[in-house]
């Protein structure tokens, strides 16, 4: 069930994710930087150009926000829990193997990251946010998704807040000039 994204302010909304959301912090951030690369309506994706390249929205956010992943213990739990995975395939060369364990452990990481993005997604859906939809080449098999790739759009008022644009409607505690005040102060 999508909830109403009328927010008053970005308390409001890090109060909503911290209801509907597991990882709140997390879903506040992927909210940011999704607001942050959007057009003026809002809408992110389905690329975004990085150094003249263009790359999937999912995959720019996993790697804006892989350096929380990168911590301490968890990449080197998730390294030791690859090269156990490799050990069979393992060469002996060092060079080679290094380099092959290294690529494996990226991968992992950026499956790990995807999957974190949609979670994030999906709670900012629920909580009225961020809508969701594809676009791209539509296939025709149970994975959904398939061949089409994700477009967040942020609601205007989220976006607005998170962009820091004042809002059209007078703002509490100020009253309207009178007419005949033009140049009043």
């Amino acid at each position: 069930m999508e909830r109403d994204a009328s927010v008053a302010g970005i308390g409001e909304i890090f109060a909503s994710l911290a209801r509907l959301s597991q990882r709140p912090r997390y879903a506040c951030l992927v909210l940011q930087l999704v607001s942050e690369i959007a057009d003026g309506r809002g809408e992110a994706g389905p690329f975004v150009i990085q150094a003249g390249e263009r790359i999937l929205l999912r995959d720019w956010l996993c790697s804006q926000l892989m350096p929380i992943s990168e911590k301490g213990r968890r990449r080197e739990a998730l390294r030791q829990r690859v090269i156990a995975g490799l050990k069979d395939k393992l060469t002996g060369d060092p060079a080679r193997d290094a380099a092959r364990i290294e690529a494996a452990v990226e991968e992992q990481a950026q499956t790990v990251g995807r999957a974190n993005i949609s979670r994030a997604i999906s709670d900012l859906v629920r909580a009225g946010f961020v809508t969701r939809h594809y676009a791209g080449y539509a296939t025709n098999h149970d994975n959904r998704g398939g061949g089409r790739h994700s477009v967040y759009v942020v609601q205007p008022k989220v976006l607005q807040l998170l962009r820091g644009t004042p809002s059209k409607a007078a703002t509490p505690g100020t009253r309207p000039g009178r007419q005949g005040e033009l140049f009043a102060a």
